[in-house]
């Protein structure tokens, strides 16, 4: 029997990329599945795929009112919620501070964090409830940034170290009925954009060439795809495989973490730059 049948999750950002490819997993695994996401065009093609497997909603995840009518929805649709999983987030393409515009700070700021962030805040408010009953699991999407540099600029960095203080507190707020918990993705040739105020929207990170750019940089020697880290999601869902498991993450980032030294100051120009 697979080891989600007749568990319902949530999944944010789920039409595309690690998302789709959470989604994609969860049903295998035997789970029905709200996809909350804001392309309306890929969740059409997401339901013309799943059909009665998957239920939809349009939204942006900064919003409550959004957060609640897809928790509601699950309710609604499938009579519960077993498990959200907050994975909708936006990249800074690695802009230093010194390269970004100080006229931008602010905008990019509060569009990044408010994704990579506050999302993930609005998500765990609006499903605590049916969490609550279900005696479930929230577990948020991290990233190799939420615990070393060099994964992004000082924005998304910031904003996924922010996301692992939240995975804690809220394991401790939430406890002794929701799990929470992160995993930590490395590098990834999906779809991911960047910020409207910093003019990436239309940028996905897969412009940049992943595999080239970063396979030969990490341990492991390659970039995995997205399906390759669902397994982790389905982890965290699984009542059976990680019933004791709170407060942590799953750090799944080829290595980057252990790759020790040699890697050369990245502010090493900043001298001749401010002579």
């Amino acid at each position: 029997m697979p080891i989600l049948s007749g568990e319902v999750a949530l999944v944010t950002g789920g039409a595309s990329g690690l998302g789709r490819a959470i989604v994609d997993r969860l049903i295998e695994e035997g789970a029905r599945v709200v996809v909350f996401d804001r392309s309306e065009e890929k969740l059409r093609a997401l339901e013309n795929i799943h059909r009665e497997a998957v239920a939809v909603v349009a939204g942006d995840v900064r919003s409550g009112e959004d957060n609640r009518k897809a928790v509601a929805l699950a309710v609604d649709r499938f009579g519960k919620l077993d498990c959200a999983i907050g994975n909708a987030g936006i990249w800074d393409y690695n802009v230093t501070l010194d390269d970004m515009p100080a006229e931008q700070i602010d905008s990019a700021f509060d569009e990044l964090f408010g994704v990579n962030v506050k999302g993930y805040l609005q998500l765990a408010k609006a499903a605590l409830p049916a969490l609550v009953r279900s005696r479930g699991a929230l577990v948020f999407t991290v990233s190799n940034a939420g615990f070393d540099p060099g994964g992004g600029g000082p924005l998304y960095t910031a904003s996924k170290h922010a996301v692992v203080g939240l995975i804690r507190q809220l394991a401790f707020e939430f406890a002794p009925f929701v799990r929470v918990n992160g995993v930590a993705p490395g590098p990834i040739n999906t779809d991911l954009r960047g910020p409207a105020s910093l003019g990436l929207a239309d940028t996905p990170i897969s412009s940049i060439d992943l595999p080239k750019l970063a396979g030969p940089a990490v341990p492991l020697g390659r970039v995995p795809a997205a399906e390759e880290y669902a397994g982790s999601y389905v982890y965290f869902a699984s009542r059976r495989d990680s019933a004791p498991a709170t407060g942590g993450v799953l750090i799944c980032e080829t290595g980057i973490g252990v790759r020790g030294i040699g890697v050369t100051a990245a502010g090493a120009g900043l001298a001749d730059r401010y002579k």
